[in-house]
């Protein structure tokens, strides 16, 4: 992930209730007319992690389909180590990009064996409870689920010091120093993914979000409220060459990309908050030593 310093900067389910105009709708069409259209709206109702409908005008209308994503019992079948249970956000943000600083010639066929790879040296060497990032990205743009707890949900990872709450980390699979080309199967699966990720939310990819640094090893001091890009890089809330200076330099296509699948207009959105996402670690500081993650 590149050289690393720190640095301090500013300061029981229920089912879902249909509305009375659709009821009423799906009435009066004949039976299999009426099935269809019930699925069609069940589809555009969003969940959240607690399992509530999001409508259309909740998220803004801005969502994108959720892309191919190989799950972690592919790539890392029984090499798995014990650890404690994942941990949860409420929703995802905003988005941060990495690269795993490993070698690029790689057959994406070899890939499941490279992360098996990193998964032994987080959980390994650096005595991580499970591999920091909630996604990985080959050079081919296949999508690997990264860390344990559930494709569809919020996940919190172990990616980007201070923001890992309320936020995805992807990791693009290689080294993406100035000069190193970037396939662009790479950058369009990283732009699927945060479309996706983002949609819920109803976040802009080429908006801003307020973010709060939950500890004094971010480029913030914890407490800080930092405005960041919400398709960021990980350099933008940690000192860090990571996720090198070529692949950095294609974020701003990435969110274009993005905003494009969520079918949003020309002009960016920022998000709209009553508050701040918070990164605060919360319960995450009274974990026992066993939950070992790279920072809260």
């Amino acid at each position: 992930m590149g050289a690393e310093r720190r640095r301090r900067g500013p300061r029981g389910r229920r089912a879902a209730r249909l509305p009375v105009p659709v009821l009423v709708l799906l009435g009066a069409l004949p039976g299999l007319a009426a099935v269809a259209g019930l699925l069609l709206y069940a589809g555009g109702a969003e969940r959240t992690t607690a399992g509530r409908p999001r409508s259309a005008q909740e998220t803004g209308g801005h969502t994108a389909p959720r892309p191919p994503v190989v799950p972690r019992s592919a790539w890392l079948g029984d090499a798995g180590r014990e650890q404690p249970p994942p941990r949860y956000d409420d929703e995802v943000v905003a988005v941060f990009v990495h690269h795993t600083d490993t070698p690029n010639g790689y057959d994406c066929a070899d890939v499941p064996r490279i992360l098996r790879g990193v998964y032994t040296g987080q959980t390994g060497a650096r005595d991580w409870d499970d591999l920091g990032y909630n996604f990985v990205v080959d050079r081919c743009g296949t999508i690997y689920e990264g860390r344990a707890g559930g494709i569809d949900r919020a996940v919190t990872g172990a990616h980007t010091q201070g923001f890992n709450h309320r936020t995805t980390g992807i990791a693009a699979l290689g080294t993406f120093t100035a000069g190193v080309p970037v396939p662009d199967a790479l950058t369009d699966a990283i732009a699927a993914l945060a479309a996706w990720k983002l949609g819920p939310s109803g976040t802009d990819p080429r908006g801003r979000v307020r973010l709060v640094s939950s500890n004094d090893l971010s480029r913030y001091d914890a407490g800080a409220t930092a405005t960041l890009p919400a398709v960021a890089g990980h350099d933008a809330g940690y000192q860090t060459d990571c996720p090198g200076a070529a692949l950095r330099a294609r974020l701003p296509e990435i969110r274009q990309r993005a905003a494009r699948l969520q079918h949003r207009g020309p002009r960016p959105q920022a998000r709209h908050s009553d508050r701040a996402a918070s990164s605060d670690a919360g319960p995450l500081r009274l974990l026992p030593a066993a939950d070992r993650r790279w920072g809260p």
